[in-house]
């Protein structure tokens, strides 16, 4: 019988899909709102940087609270946290209090990513760390790519429409995890006692992570800072084309990463983490310097299509390297936190390094320092070793019955070693 990912995998993917829909939904209309209350635009890039900041700032409070309450309360209270934060920054009055309900929402937002990964870290087997990886960060990149559509849509009834839909599709996240998990003895298997926390020290010891987090930071800084950031200009600008086609051409970028996202999982689930975390950085990077020496619109779409293979290949081998250092611990609260901070950081520092590096000499050495920094990150996993499971490891997800059909054979071979996620008898 071929192994099934637990349900409960599925419960973290839709809802991952519905926040990423709220969250493409007000993204592209809080720079407008902002610029209603008549700042500057160092203002408004200040009301994006904000979220980014508390994210940072909060995520080691948000490690230990996984660890003292258990994931999916943390999760829960995050979003809630979040739609709270979102809605009331919809009938904000000026941009201070705009501001101090973006940094609330940042908050709840660092609890729930941390608690997420932490939680589909726990429930799913070892060898389908990759598969589910994959499937989680699909969740959110198919939202992001619905989110904007529908968003487009409830602006003409009101730029505080779309905060308070956020807000609404948050509540609705929310729900679906509580009502599918409350009863799940899967998710509430690992009781938060103190015992077999791993403590961010002892990860720090292990070259994987350290890989893991050089490819966080670099990922950080090219894929949610850069691209972000940097590519309407370039486009606008440097090849004379409309904000239109600027859309498009991040678009191409997203449809890369999807059409990467699956395959990539299941690959670092049977060859290895290294192998396909490797070829994802050398691609993206060498398709981010591409970008910057691109002449037209054709082939700047075709280098965007590249690094998003690239970084549709990086995400899911990267976070199952994390899974796999915290391993049999259980839980890994603040590793956790500390590979979200890392990310976050890039994703602070790609933007303004990019900005003046633009500004100063050119937008061809922007991308190129961009391309280097994931570039780099490839001598990290050089020295690292491989973290795929090659033996039936203590896991939370086999202490679960067989009978609960969550996790197929694997529940049922409790001894005996297993590669490539087969059970292999100890006489083999």
């Amino acid at each position: 019988m071929r192994e099934r990912l637990p349900v409960e995998v599925w419960v973290l993917v839709a809802a991952s899909f519905i926040i990423a829909v709220g969250f493409g939904i007000v993204a592209p209309v809080l720079p407008v709102f902002a610029a209603e209350f008549g700042v500057g635009h160092t203002a408004v890039a200040a009301l994006i940087s904000v979220f980014a900041l508390v994210r940072l700032a909060f995520a080691p409070v948000s490690g230990l609270l996984v660890n003292k309450f258990g994931e999916p309360h943390v999760y829960i209270a995050g979003i809630l946290i979040v739609a709270f934060g979102t809605a009331m920054a919809g009938f904000s009055g000026s941009y201070l209090e705009m501001i101090l309900w973006r940094a609330l929402a940042g908050v709840g937002s660092t609890m729930f990513t941390v608690a997420a990964l932490g939680l589909l870290i726990r429930i799913t087997p070892a060898p389908m760390r990759g598969r589910a990886s994959g499937l989680w960060a699909a969740g959110f990149l198919i939202g992001n790519i619905a989110g904007p559509i529908v968003g487009a849509v409830l602006v003409p009834l009101g730029l505080w429409v779309p905060f308070v839909s956020y807000a609404a599709l948050l509540c609705l996240a929310a729900f679906v995890v509580w009502i599918f998990l409350r009863g799940s003895e899967l998710a509430a298997l690992d009781k938060s006692n103190g015992e077999g926390h791993m403590p961010l020290a002892e990860a720090i010891r292990h070259k994987a992570y350290h890989a893991a987090l050089a490819s966080g930071f670099a990922n950080g800084w090219a894929v949610f800072g850069v691209r972000i950031s940097l590519v309407p200009v370039f486009v606008v600008e440097a090849l004379k084309q409309s904000p239109t086609l600027a859309g498009v051409s991040m678009s191409v970028f997203a449809a890369g990463n999807a059409a990467m996202l699956f395959l990539s999982g299941k690959v670092a689930d049977t060859w290895g983490r290294k192998p396909v975390a490797i070829a994802g950085l050398v691609i993206s990077g060498l398709a981010t310097i591409w970008m910057g020496f691109t002449g037209g619109m054709w082939d700047f779409m075709a280098a965007s299509l590249v690094a998003g293979m690239g970084a549709g290949l990086l995400n899911p081998p990267q976070n199952a390297v994390v899974a796999d250092v915290i391993g049999a611990r259980g839980k890994g609260g603040p590793v956790l936190a500390g590979f979200q901070m890392v990310t976050d950081l890039g994703a602070i520092i790609g933007p303004l390094s990019a900005g003046l590096l633009a500004d100063w000499f050119s937008f061809e050495a922007s991308f190129a320092v961009t391309g280097a920094a994931l570039l780099l990150a490839v001598g990290f996993w050089f020295v690292a070793p491989e973290t795929l499971p090659t033996h039936e490891e203590e896991h939370t997800a086999a202490s679960v019955a067989p009978e609960s059909g969550c996790l197929g054979e694997s529940a049922e071979v409790p001894t005996g070693e297993r590669v490539g996620g087969k059970p292999r008898h100890p006489e083999a």
